[in-house]
């Protein structure tokens, strides 16, 4: 029984060869997606969120790109091919594309999935990416270079006056 099961295995992987691997692998569609794991944004800005493929032996020029959201509890489809709603936008060049989001808010926190669609049967002729992770940070939460240091720049001047005054106190009164 074992030397059949062995037999069996051999048996499908050169099916598996013959109808995917020698005789496809030119000839079959291959998608290849990647997209950064993490991205920040500050609420007060726009973001775009890159997503990159690569094809081979893929029959149709240009593929189908489609952006999905998962959020906490449900999943939405953003762009899907077209996008419906005028805060998504998708960018296309070349294998690079890009979904720029406007108007964030907090609420845009999410995982956000590209995916690519060529129009061939190949198992891999469609493929998405494994997300990125999208954190919005409120506009006001967030200290900026300038701020910072206007802030420590007062903090010594108070500093320093508050010195100043406490060693007259202490020569005027002794």
């Amino acid at each position: 029984m074992a030397s059949f099961n062995k037999f069996k295995n051999v048996l499908m992987l050169a099916f598996d060869w013959i109808l995917f691997g020698a005789a496809g692998v030119a000839g079959h569609c291959q998608v290849t997606v990647a997209q950064p794991r993490f991205q920040q944004a500050d609420s007060s800005m726009n973001v775009s969120l890159p997503c990159s493929f690569s094809a081979s032996g893929c029959s149709s020029p240009q593929p189908e790109v489609l952006w999905f959201r998962f959020l906490t509890s449900t999943h939405q489809g953003l762009c899907t091919p077209g996008c419906t709603d005028q805060k998504y936008k998708v960018h296309s060049a070349g294998n690079n594309i890009s979904l720029q989001i406007k108007d964030l808010t907090e609420d845009d926190s999410a995982v956000y999935i590209c995916g690519i669609a060529f129009s061939d049967s190949s198992p891999l002729s469609k493929q998405t990416g494994d997300g990125t992770v999208l954190t919005v940070t409120g506009s006001g939460k967030q200290l900026s270079h300038g701020k910072l240091i206007s802030m420590i720049i007062a903090s010594t001047l108070l500093f320093l006056y508050s010195s100043a005054v406490l060693i007259s106190f202490v020569v005027y009164k002794v």
